[in-house]
C-alpha cells in the first residue's frame, strides 16, 4: 500500500464529494463535517460513480438509483452487512492522500 495525494483540502469543501482515480480504480472523496473519507467509487448495486453523488450528513448517495452509503463505516443504510470498501486518508499540510491497496 501506498499514500498517493488525490486531492488538496481546498478542493473538498464540507459537505462535499468528489471523484478521484488513481490507477485505473474510482474513489469517492467526502467531506463529512471537516472529516475526510475515501470509499470505493463504485455502487455495488448497479455500478454507479458514487462519487458523482451527493453527501448528506454522513450518508453518500449515489447519483444513479439513490443507494446510501455512510462515508464512515461504508455500509448501506437499510442493509449493513452491504458495505463498500473505505481506504485510509491522511491530511498533510493542505494535501488529501488515500492509502492505495497493491492490485
Amino acid at each position: 500500500m501506498a499514500l498517493v495525494k488525490v486531492a488538496t483540502i481546498g478542493d473538498l469543501p464540507p459537505g462535499e464529494v468528489r471523484e478521484v482515480e488513481f490507477a485505473d480504480q474510482l474513489f469517492a472523496l467526502c467531506n463529512a463535517s471537516g472529516e475526510i473519507h475515501c470509499l470505493a467509487g463504485i455502487c455495488p448495486h448497479a455500478g454507479g460513480p458514487l462519487g458523482q453523488g451527493a453527501l448528506h450528513g454522513e450518508m453518500l448517495v449515489c447519483p444513479w438509483h439513490g443507494w446510501e452509503f455512510s462515508c464512515v463505516t461504508g455500509a448501506n443504510d437499510i442493509d449493513e452487512e452491504l458495505t463498500i470498501d473505505k481506504y485510509p486518508v491522511v491530511v498533510r499540510d493542505q494535501d488529501v492522500l488515500i492509502d492505495i491497496p497493491a492490485r
